[in-house]
C-alpha cells in the first residue's frame, strides 16, 4: 500500500513542524506556502485566528513575473514592511513542512532584511 507521495509526505513534514511551532499575540507565526507558480506568506496570530500581514507573488506588481529566487526576496521585502507596519516586530517562522532553501530562504532573509527578527 502506498504512503501517498510527495504532497502527503510535505504534509506530514508540515504537521510534525506544526507541533512545536504556534503563533501568539507577542510571537506571531510567519507561515510560507510555495506552488509552482506563487509563493504565498503570512504573519498569524494563532490565539486570536487572526491573519496580521500578508503578501504574495500573485499581487499586482508581482504578477507578470515568474517564481525565482528574486521574486521571492520581493515577496519578503513587502512582507516584513507591512508586518512592521502592523506592529509585528518577532515571528516564529512555519516554513510549511518545504524545504529551507531556495525560494523559502530568499523568503526568509528579505524579511530579516525588512526588520522582522526571527
Amino acid at each position: 500500500m502506498s504512503r501517498g507521495g510527495r504532497l502527503e509526505a510535505r504534509r506530514r513534514r508540515h504537521f510534525r513542524l506544526r507541533k512545536g511551532v504556534s503563533g501568539s499575540s507577542g510571537r506571531p507565526r510567519l507561515a510560507v506556502y510555495r506552488s509552482n507558480r506563487y509563493i504565498y506568506a503570512q504573519v498569524i496570530d494563532d490565539a486570536s485566528g487572526h491573519t496580521l500581514a500578508a503578501a504574495s507573488s500573485q499581487e499586482a506588481d508581482l504578477r507578470g513575473r515568474s517564481l525565482t529566487v528574486d521574486t521571492a526576496s520581493e515577496v519578503g521585502k513587502l512582507l516584513g514592511s507591512r508586518a512592521r507596519a502592523a506592529g509585528v516586530a518577532s515571528v516564529v517562522f512555519d516554513r510549511g513542512g518545504f524545504a529551507y532553501h531556495g525560494r523559502l530562504k530568499a523568503l526568509a532573509d528579505a524579511a530579516r532584511e525588512a526588520g522582522l527578527d526571527f
